[in-house]
Parts: structure tokens; C-alpha cells; sequence
């Protein structure tokens, strides 16, 4: 048996701190059983962002005649839009493998791995223990007890960013983060798109004012069908047939392609935990402390599995904590504060901090502010009518609860507020730094500006 001071089970963020650990001095072993560099790179924000940006061409130069200039779309290559992302991050994995294996620490180890006791893995004949121990093995699919799903082809996230012909229609069932990103892509693409959501609006977790505008939106530009519940899926001719119950009615869908975004599951089920003392919640997940320690000594876990934050910059920031904990004896609690995301469809959207539900929830003495791109200089440039910049904000302390953005560049303006949301003095700070005029950023400013306290 192969004993190690550190062994790590997965390459995503993971490997960050397995790299890390190496350099310090410990001897450690990073077993992952598929590409290396993870959910990111391989199957998640890495191809998916750049074969969106695609869309975003086509919707620019759809848009063009906004702006007096006629513009057509002559040709899609469908194919070179996924091969230009799925080689970018191929060759990606496929350096960092290289790397590994060039190096002797840390040692890389490709396979499946198992816990056959506390801090003892098996992959395949081998048996390697490690004297602490990380899991970083990610998440997958979560695929509903659907009838007939198990015998028609479907496509999960991972698919869908493999694709090399654009189908002409697809059923999405599920109207979250994924379905709606993916959704966005092969819908301007030109597939006609129908999104199943069982809710009454899209993307629920968002702020209620984000989620309202957002679903009137996609209302328009796709067949969104909402409180639709898929209860059966079958196959004839090439075809898939989705049946739904919308509210009190039974309808059936039909679509050449079918893809299933109802969420994710973590891999700890695949990774035995069971036999190592660590505990898992009634979902899966891996349950840790403000130190990332798992309920068995010696023992982190961090990013998808671990379920806190399901981002990768979340999973970054949990790594640097694990690399601190892992070579210190004194203790690094992790601070998650702000956390933002965002969801690159059209219109794109950012969020940091409490949803005004949210706050009613807790029971927050707050007001709101909010400001319209179209009421900026460069927000009536872009001809942008539905964007805006949403604030919470506390009574007592001008605090900033949370933020919320759909338009433009959302992902971008979205990091002042969290600049200012470190800071004492949140809201002030928005309010009084000099933006430049005319540029998106006023949007944030005027939004501050809107609260009176």
C-alpha cells in the first residue's frame, strides 16, 4: 500500500491545493478518474462560456438593424463553434496532465477511486491511504424517475457542450441556471426551444424582481411552458415525445433533441464515504465546518461535493482555506462573504448577498434602490429597455444586503458592489466614488443614489 501525507480526490480545485501541499513539502497523490482540471474546464463554465459568446455574436448582428446598420446571418457552423471550445479546453486538460505526469509530486493517479476504509481509497488493484485527506470529486446530473427516460437518448449538460450538428427543436426540462444557459445558446442559434419548468417563473432563486422580468423575456423569444411537470417520455421516428402535466392538463412536447437540467447530485455515493466516518446530509452532500473539516479527523472537502457554494470561484477561495488548514496547526475559518455568481444568458444576470424574499424571510429593516440602464447615457446607446440595477440595503447600518443586476455586462458591474460590500461604508462608497460618464457602471451609482436614509 501506497501511503501519502495528503491525498486528494479530484482535479478541479482540488488540484489547486494538491500543487500547493507538493510545494510546501508533503508528499501527495491526486487521483481523478476522468479529464483533468474538473467540472469547469471539461463540462461546465469553461466550453459553455465560449460557445454562449457565439450566441452573443448572433444576436448582436440580429440586433444590428437597431443601430441603422442591415446586417444577415448568411451560415451557422455549428460544428466549429463547439470544436473551437471543446479543443480549447481538451488541450487544457490534456497540458495539466502532462504536467502531473512529468512531475513526481504531486503523483498523479488515474482511476476510480473507493473508500475501502478511513483514509484508504482503492483504484483499481491499488490500495493508497493518505495521512489527510481532501475529497474534491465533484457533482453530476441529477436525473428524475422520469417514465421511459431510461430508454430514449437524452442529453445532460455534459452532452450538450459535445454537440456537432444544431438539431432543429429541443425540449429542455428544467428552467434553472443550466437549462437556461444552455437554452439561451442553441435557442439563437436557431433551434426552436421549449423549456418544461415546474415552477411559475425561471431561474426561481433569483431575486423575485429578476425572475418576474426575466420569465416575461423568455416568454417571448422561446416556448416557455411554466408549472409543467414531465411525466413520461417516449420515441418514434427519430423523435422525442415529452408528456407533461400543465397545471390541471396533460400535453405532449415533441423535439429531435431532449435535455435534462433538473440539477446535480454529489459524487460522494460514488466515493463510498459511508466507510470513512464522513458525514453526508439527507442530500448527499458532504457536511463541513467554517474550516472545511468533514466529522472525521484529518479529513476536507471542498467545491461541488461539499455543496456550500456549487461555483468555482467559491471553490477556489474554499481551496486556499483547505491549503491553510492542511500545513497549519492553527486554524483558517473560511469567509464567504460577498459571494456573487452570475448567468451568462440574454439578458445576462448577476447576484451577490440576500434576494429581497430573502429579506423579508430574515425579517430585515431594509429599502431598495434601483435604477434602469436605459435612464444612463450608455444604457440608451445600447438601446437597452429592460436592465437595471437592484440594491437591498439595511435601515440602521446602510448596509448592502444584496445586490442584483440584469443587462449588459452584469458580470462585470457586479464587482463594485462587491468592493464596496467589504467596506464599512457600502452604500456610501457607491454613492460618492466618481464613475465615468457615460459609461454602464452609472447604473450602479444611481441605484445607490436612489436610497434615502
Amino acid at each position: 500500500m501506497d501511503v501519502y501525507d495528503l491525498l486528494v480526490i479530484g482535479s478541479g480545485a482540488g488540484l489547486n491545493v494538491a500543487v500547493e501541499a507538493a510545494e510546501a513539502g508533503l508528499s501527495v497523490c491526486i487521483v481523478e478518474k476522468g479529464p483533468l482540471g474538473g467540472t469547469c474546464l471539461n463540462r461546465g463554465c469553461i466550453p459553455s462560456k465560449i460557445m454562449i459568446h457565439s450566441a452573443e455574436v448572433a444576436e448582436g448582428i440580429r440586433r444590428s438593424k437597431e443601430f441603422g446598420i442591415t446586417s444577415n446571418i448568411s451560415k451557422i457552423n455549428f460544428k466549429y463553434v463547439t470544436d473551437r471550445a471543446n479543443k480549447t479546453v481538451d488541450e487544457d486538460a490534456r497540458n495539466i496532465q502532462k504536467s502531473l505526469l512529468k512531475g513526481k509530486n504531486p503523483k498523479l493517479i488515474q482511476g476510480t477511486a473507493k473508500f475501502i476504509a478511513p483514509y484508504t481509497i482503492q483504484v483499481g488493484k491499488k490500495q493508497i491511504k493518505g495521512k489527510k485527506v481532501l475529497i474534491a470529486s465533484g457533482a453530476r446530473s441529477s436525473i428524475p424517475p422520469i417514465e421511459g427516460l431510461d430508454k430514449v437518448p437524452y442529453m445532460t449538460s455534459t452532452e450538450a457542450l459535445r454537440q456537432t450538428k444544431l438539431p432543429k427543436s429541443m425540449v429542455i426540462i428544467g428552467g434553472g441556471y443550466i437549462g437556461c444557459e444552455l437554452g439561451n445558446f442553441y435557442g439563437t442559434l436557431g433551434c426552436k426551444v421549449t423549456i418544461l419548468q415546474r415552477g411559475n417563473l425561471l431561474l426561481p432563486r433569483e431575486d423575485m424582481d429578476i425572475t418576474q422580468k426575466f420569465t416575461e423575456i423568455w416568454k417571448k423569444k422561446f416556448n416557455v411552458i411554466l408549472t409543467a411537470s414531465a411525466t413520461g417520455v417516449s420515441r418514434k421516428d427519430n423523435l422525442i415525445y415529452v408528456t407533461a402535466k400543465v397545471g390541471n392538463r396533460m400535453k405532449t412536447f415533441t423535439a429531435e433533441k431532449l435535455l435534462v437540467a433538473t440539477g446535480v447530485k454529489p459524487n460522494s455515493d460514488l466515493l463510498a464515504v459511508d466507510k470513512t466516518g464522513v458525514k453526508t446530509n439527507k442530500y448527499g452532500f458532504i457536511q463541513v465546518n467554517k474550516f472545511m473539516e468533514t466529522s472525521q479527523k484529518n479529513v476536507w472537502a471542498l467545491g461541488d461535493v461539499s455543496g456550500v457554494f456549487m461555483f468555482r470561484h467559491s471553490a477556489n477561495l474554499e481551496a486556499e482555506s483547505v491549503v491553510y488548514n492542511v500545513l497549519h496547526k492553527k486554524k483558517h475559518a473560511i469567509d464567504y462573504n460577498p459571494m456573487p455568481h452570475a448567468v451568462f444568458t440574454s439578458p445576462e444576470i448577476a447576484g451577490v448577498g440576500l434576494t429581497e424574499q430573502q429579506a423579508k424571510e430574515q425579517k430585515k429593516n431594509y429599502v431598495v434602490g434601483k435604477a434602469f440602464y436605459k435612464n444612463t447615457g450608455k444604457g440608451e446607446a445600447l438601446n437597452e429597455k429592460d436592465g437595471f440595477c437592484k440594491l437591498i440595503v439595511e435601515k440602521k447600518t446602510k448596509k448592502i444586503l444584496g445586490c442584483h443586476i440584469m443587462g449588459p455586462n452584469a458580470s462585470i458591474l457586479i464587482h463594485e458592489v462587491l468592493i464596496a460590500m467589504k467596506s464599512k461604508n457600502s452604500l456610501e462608497l457607491l454613492k460618492k466614488v466618481v464613475h465615468i460618464h457615460p459609461s454602464l457602471n452609472e447604473v450602479v451609482q444611481r441605484a445607490a443614489l436612489d436610497i434615502n436614509l
